[in-house]
């Protein structure tokens, strides 16, 4: 059965068409909403869910509960596409929407590790959990909805606006964020405000469902059920049909590698990178990533719109080996425009670190293992953004160019007090770390900044949903498009966060956390080149 076939026999009208693409869009945005709205409060929530004073192992742990919703989304891919390809696109999407919407809400209800002890963290691990499932099935569910409407010539424009809505729910994010600072106090925010953004997708629930149950079923689908062309076992098939194992290697590291790598390094790797060793203050990095944010949205559709006349391959080959050429450049300018000061004195008076055993491990303290003096002290610098050179030592020693700092046992009774210590000596050689308000001028080349790695990522993310789409035979689609995007958006990327702050623990470069992305990416763009079809976009036909 063709898909164009199905298309002419039952052509959407154009209110239907915006319906869909409202209604899908917008489910999308809170779904995702829902699942950033975590990371975006994660300075918030170690110190609400975790019992450690360790500002390093709290992020970490942060980051550990939001890679396990991560680790759970394939296997939402694999149970909602079976559900998806055998009963349909509409009610599926229906079902993930509403979990995400639950287990959301459910954070904003948890009480804290002070008043439950470690039942906190196991809840919000288990409602992560939720969240990760549901997001597998929702993004392949709301991209093929509207690729099976679109007409050929206008997939990628059309799937474009699901593309753009993931970072809209970032920027939803953010915004509610911001509302609630303004009509909240600081402390009070911080007490107990943090959990109206949880409790608010209740509301966004309300919405998304009352636009979805609007909609009807893909004419693709309808065909196929009509013609009895359905599939027994997608998840068998999708692994068994002829071409398809190819297919998904391709769309797991030549696609999703890639698209994933740079979508969370442009948006959470920068947005921890200011608001941590930069110490730019909290209201302006958000700000910041609002402004940007909104107006990266549009080059998602710009990029899916270019991709309906050049191809879908040319626009994510061209992102990924920009990549590749800008990354690191790209996040030294934006350090040097949002803390000067802390650069300009590390090179003035360079920290050196010499004793013996300098290692530092960032979990040391979870899993009660003995740290050394020297590797606490690295460890601290790394979190405060000092660069330093270590050298070999019988003995621990830390000094600011020519001048050696005299090192208080004091420092190592708790790491808030060797965070205040060495802050506090490093302070008389020029180090600032009052939390920085950049100059106007410096604001704007720091949006400047974020705009390019949004560019990057709307090459190698715009054209993707209709892609997708069209690389897999339409009766496995829903489980062939979204297991390999899973898998790799929830590992490849949705560990990144993670992955990137143990690096820069470890080896004490706030920068090295990037090689991450970058060894993803340049292996991404071999496969995309090698894989990906060539020319202009076109329907996936039988083998």
């Amino acid at each position: 059965m063709a898909e164009a076939q199905a298309l002419a026999d039952r052509e959407p009208s154009e209110k239907e068409i915006r319906l869909v693409i409202g209604a899908s869009s917008a489910g999308t945005i809170f779904e995702w909403y829902d699942f950033f709205i975590y990371g975006t409060l994660a300075y918030i929530l170690k110190d609400a869910f975790y019992a450690t004073d360790n500002e390093t192992l709290g992020l970490l742990l942060v980051w550990s509960t939001f890679a396990v919703g991560f680790a759970f989304r394939p296997l939402g891919a694999v149970l909602f596409g079976f559900l998806g390809d055998r009963l349909g696109r509409k009610y599926t999407f229906l079902v993930t929407v509403t979990l995400m919407g639950i287990a959301t809400a459910g954070v904003g209800l948890i009480p804290t590790v002070d008043t439950i002890g470690m039942a906190a963290p196991i809840i919000v691990i288990l409602l992560r959990v939720i969240q990760g499932l549901a997001l597998g099935g929702e993004y392949g569910g709301a991209a093929i909805y509207v690729a099976e409407h679109a007409p050929p010539e206008k997939r990628g424009y059309y799937t474009s606006f699901i593309q753009a809505s993931v970072a809209g729910g970032f920027v939803l994010s953010i915004i509610v964020v911001l509302a609630c600072r303004a009509l909240i106090p600081a402390d009070a925010f911080a007490a107990w405000g943090w959990r109206v953004p949880f409790l608010l997708s209740i509301a966004l629930l309300a919405i998304s469902l009352w636009m979805r149950l609007k909609l009807s079923e893909s004419p693709v689908f309808q065909a196929m059920k009509a013609a009895g062309e359905t599939s027994g076992n997608p998840f068998v098939e999708s692994m068994t049909y002829p071409g398809n194992p190819k297919r998904l290697f391709v769309a797991l590291f030549g696609i999703t590698g890639i698209l994933t790598t740079i979508w969370y390094t442009s948006f959470f790797s920068a947005m921890s990178f200011l608001r941590g060793p930069m110490h730019v203050t909290d209201l302006t990095v958000e700000l910041v990533l609002l402004v940007s944010g909104l107006i990266v949205m549009s080059f998602y559709v710009i990029v899916g719109k270019w991709s309906d006349r050049v191809g879908r391959k040319k626009p994510i080959i061209i992102g990924a080996a920009l990549t590749l050429a800008l990354l690191f450049p790209l996040f030294w300018a934006m350090g040097s425009l949002a803390n000067p000061g802390l650069a300009a004195a590390a090179e003035r008076t360079p920290i050196v670190v010499s004793g013996p055993q300098c290692e530092t491990d960032p979990f040391a303290e979870l899993f009660a293992r003995d740290q050394t003096d020297c590797g606490k002290v690295l460890e601290t610098l790394t979190a405060s953004g000092v660069p330093y050179t270590l050298t070999e030592g019988d003995s621990l020693r830390l000094s600011a160019g020519d001048n050696a700092i005299a090192i208080d046992p004091a420092w190592f009774e708790t790491p808030a007090a060797r965070t205040a210590g060495i802050r506090a000596a490093l302070s008389h050689y020029g180090f600032d770390f009052t939390k920085q308000q950049p100059s106007t001028a410096n604001i704007i080349g720091i949006v400047g900044i974020l705009l390019a790695l949004g560019v990057l990522s709307a090459l190698t993310y715009g054209s993707v949903a209709a892609l997708l789409s069209e690389m897999f035979p339409p009766k496995i689609r829903y489980s062939s498009m979204s297991i390999p995007y899973h898998i790799g958006a929830g590992y490849l990327g949705g560990f990144l966060p993670l992955i990137a702050g143990v690096i820069v623990a470890s080896t004490g470069n706030i920068y090295s956390g990037l090689w991450y992305t970058w060894v993803i990416v340049a292996f991404g763009l071999l496969v995309a080149w090698w894989g990906i079809p060539d020319g202009p976009p076109k329907d996936f036909a039988d083998e």
